[in-house]
């Protein structure tokens, strides 16, 4: 919220009819216990014993370290990388996509749960569901310092966008979410009004010509993988209509309420460039810096004591198919170097975020002569379109 702010504008998407075709009030000013409350969505029933010992004990701890795992994500920086909030924060994202009534519903029907206690046990097992997805992402924290309208929430928090896969369209299944794990999905989380974390999978910041709903690399949900904290993108900041247009997918893919600071940013489609769904992505909205993104990306680790680790930059283990995948490997040489043009070509020579990988400063700036080579990839592509 606003400094000195108690409560929050919310905005019921859905208001319930309480007389012959009259609806309730769809906006109100809420204090934050009262914006998103629904009782009793986590308790267990046993006959007519009632248990709140998931809210309590398993949530409730969750709740209590959050809150500095996300503050130091929305102020991070690449000093403080040797600090861990990585295992807390990630695990509490998963968890904030799965104990809404949304994620509780989508998975219930991935789990094949027909039992409300039996969902919420196996939630409690199965907490960290979307981790190694998101951790084998593209991470960049992007900001709304220089936008007057800043980002809202929902009942939704983490929100899933995918350009080819609309509200009701038949791949957003399991609760109307599209799969974390189709290539073009990005994944995004609001740190704070001003800061918004953004993950896209590797495969399609790699090549973003593909089929957008065909399933990344290694796509098991649980496994063990490895993070770089230091190729986190920072600093790119988002224009007004940037931050308009992410407030928009927010409301199409809240479950029934969104809240805002101000009571007019709970209406983004009113100042939007468009309200089309596929345009949001179609102009690279929620996407990295990809001359940050380069090829190999292997990972590996020796342990005290002797022994160690390797893992591809999909996950995989030396022991298993797609480790090294040369046919997969050489296609995304060429379409990583395209994008990396195209985009070169409409955002100019000066990259849109900052990066530190492994402790090396990286260039902030292309060369006249660089900027001339991207300049000839993309004469070479439109070439071959046109021909």
């Amino acid at each position: 919220m606003l400094p000195g702010q108690t409560r929050y504008w919310r905005l019921d998407l859905n208001p319930d009819v309480v007389w012959k075709q009259k609806k309730r009030n769809d906006l109100h000013e809420w204090s934050p216990k009262k914006v998103f409350a629904q009782d009793d969505l986590y308790t267990t029933r046993w006959g007519n014993l009632i248990i709140t010992d998931i809210e309590r004990f398993f949530f409730g701890k969750l709740d209590n370290i959050a809150p500095e795992a996300v503050t130091f994500f929305s102020n991070f920086n690449f000093e403080s990388c040797e600090e861990n909030y990585f295992d807390d924060f990630i695990t509490y994202m998963s968890v904030q996509k799965l104990r809404t009534p949304k994620g509780l519903a989508a998975f219930a029907a991935l789990a094949k749960s027909y039992n409300r206690n039996a969902t919420l046990i196996l939630l409690q097992e199965l907490r960290r569901l979307y981790c190694a997805t998101w951790t084998e992402c593209v991470w960049q924290i992007a900001e709304a310092t220089n936008s007057p309208t800043k980002f809202i929430i929902s009942d939704h928090p983490v929100t899933v966008y995918n350009r080819a896969c609309p509200p009701l369209s038949k791949y957003c299944r399991f609760g109307g979410d599209p799969d974390i794990r189709l290539n073009a999905t990005h994944t995004y989380f609001p740190l704070s009004l001003d800061k918004v974390l953004i993950l896209t999978n590797l495969s399609w910041v790699r090549n973003p010509y593909q089929s957008e709903l065909n399933v990344r690399p290694n796509p098991k949900y649980l496994r063990d993988t490895m993070f770089n904290m230091t190729a986190i993108q920072t600093g790119r900041m988002l224009t007004e209509d940037e931050v308009l247009l992410i407030n928009s997918i927010t409301k199409r893919r809240a479950h029934r309420y969104i809240a805002a600071a101000e009571k007019e940013w709970l209406y983004p489609e009113k100042r939007a460039s468009t309200d089309h769904w596929k345009k949001f992505g179609a102009g690279w909205l929620l996407m990295p810096e990809p001359r940050f993104v380069t090829m190999g990306g292997q990972i590996v680790v020796g342990f005290n004591g002797g022994g160690g680790a390797s893992f591809s930059e999909y996950g995989h283990r030396p022991w298993q198919k797609g480790y090294k995948d040369k046919d997969r490997e050489k296609k995304e040489w060429k379409t990583l170097e395209r994008f990396q043009a195209e985009w070169a070509m409409k955002f100019g020579p000066k990259y849109v975020a900052n990066n530190t990988d492994l402790g090396r400063s990286r260039l902030q700036e292309d060369s006249d002569e660089m900027t001339e080579e991207y300049r000839e990839i993309v004469r070479k592509h439109r070439t071959k379109r046109e021909a």
